[in-house]
């Protein structure tokens, strides 16, 4: 008996080593399969194996459903292409599936998916209705400290601040009614990058400002995925403070100019004495004052917001389009006496002036068809 049972023991364990091995050989195969430089396939548990899978498959499903939008229009993606800088997916057709000439499609397609992610100073992002982060853009480490395939196939609830939370689930909602309908909205996610640049434990992250823009895609298809689309930006932007066409301003925390420089002169017409103490929503057209009001709002509970497309009154007359990008900061004339007491707040802003002068044109032609009526009469 004692010999038998040892027997029937040797023969379990030697058909548990080989559903081991025979697991571990299918995702090995499985990793070989993800799109993912060998560096990174090498340190890839299986529950990540398996989380990656699952984003790249909802991934390849987004970009060869079938769409929806208000016209409920459906296109067949032939040439699927995940950007991630690694590889690029994209079907030949007929003859043009020589190994030189994709060689060279997945170089171009890749140097030029790399070009557009530098200039944009942010990365993209594809969300489920669920929140799930289907894919991420390779650079999202260097602004986030988190490498792709650590993030990706997570809840973004995981790593969003709680605060932040009914917002997301608002902008997550997708349904016919609201397809192809636009987003933009702010909110606070953890990054492990410190100060310095460089990346620390995910238990001492810190909270980032993100800066959210895109549209919702709804698939009408039963086997696709209806997502969101974003490009996030952190803030604050740093590429405003470089051109001539910004200005600079300090307000109170009710949005009233405590500090303007001498470009708001030059591009408005207005001098720092006229603005002091007065409310910026009196500068704003009737018709954008939401959006101020959704940037204050989003400064009171964020601590930082771009305030969007709205219109500004020229000292002259007629309206100049400008985008604010604004944080709360310690107000740098406290009391120094008191370094333990709540110091007061102060917004800082940034405004950029996208375009010229409008409305001026409707009174130049006014005056000038004035002028030949008057001509006309005489005569």
């Amino acid at each position: 008996m004692t010999a038998d049972k040892e027997k029937r023991r040797a023969i379990s364990r030697e058909a548990a080593r080989r559903r081991r091995r025979v697991e571990s050989e299918v995702f090995e195969d499985l990793s070989r399969l993800l799109p993912l430089q060998q560096s990174v396939r090498d340190h890839l548990d299986k529950p990540s194996v398996i989380r990656l899978t699952l984003s790249y498959i909802r991934m390849h499903t987004l970009l060869t459903g079938k769409t929806g939008t208000k016209a409920e229009a459906s296109h067949k993606v032939k040439c699927g292409q995940v950007t991630d800088g690694q590889m690029v997916r994209h079907e030949f057709n007929g003859g043009c599936g020589e190994e030189e000439e994709k060689e060279k499609y997945d170089a171009d397609a890749s140097e030029e998916t790399n070009m557009y992610l530098r200039i944009l100073e942010g990365f993209l992002m594809v969300l489920s209705t669920e929140g799930d982060m289907i894919y991420l853009s390779e650079n999202v480490s260097k602004y986030m400290g988190l490498t792709q395939a650590e993030l990706m196939g997570h809840n973004i609830f995981e790593f969003s601040h709680p605060c932040d939370h009914e917002e997301l689930r608002n902008n997550l909602r997708v349904t016919a009614v609201w397809s192809g309908e636009k987003r933009d909205f702010v909110m606070r996610i953890k990054s492990a990058l410190t100060h310095r640049g460089r990346s620390a434990n995910l238990k001492s992250a810190t909270w980032k400002v993100l800066h959210c823009q895109g549209r919702s895609k709804v698939c009408v298809a039963p086997s696709s995925v209806s997502c969101l689309l974003l490009t996030c930006q952190p803030l604050p932007l740093s590429h405003t403070l470089l051109s001539t066409q910004t200005f600079t301003s300090q307000h109170s925390m009710d949005m009233r100019f405590t500090y303007c420089d001498q470009r708001m002169t030059l591009l408005l017409g207005y001098s720092t004495e006229e603005l002091l103490g007065r409310s910026i929503y009196d500068l704003c057209h009737t018709r954008d004052t939401n959006c101020l009001t959704k940037n204050h709002f989003n400064l009171c509970f964020k601590s930082q917001s771009v305030s969007g497309r709205y219109r500004m009154l020229v000292r002259g007359g007629g309206y100049v389009w400008v985008e604010s990008h604004s944080a709360v900061i310690p107000n740098a004339h406290s009391s120094k006496s008191r370094p333990g007491a709540n110091q007061p707040l102060c917004i800082l802003c940034v405004t950029y002036v996208l375009r010229c002068v409008c409305g001026l044109w409707f009174k130049a032609t006014f005056t000038v068809s004035t002028h030949f009526i008057e001509l006309y009469l005489s005569k």
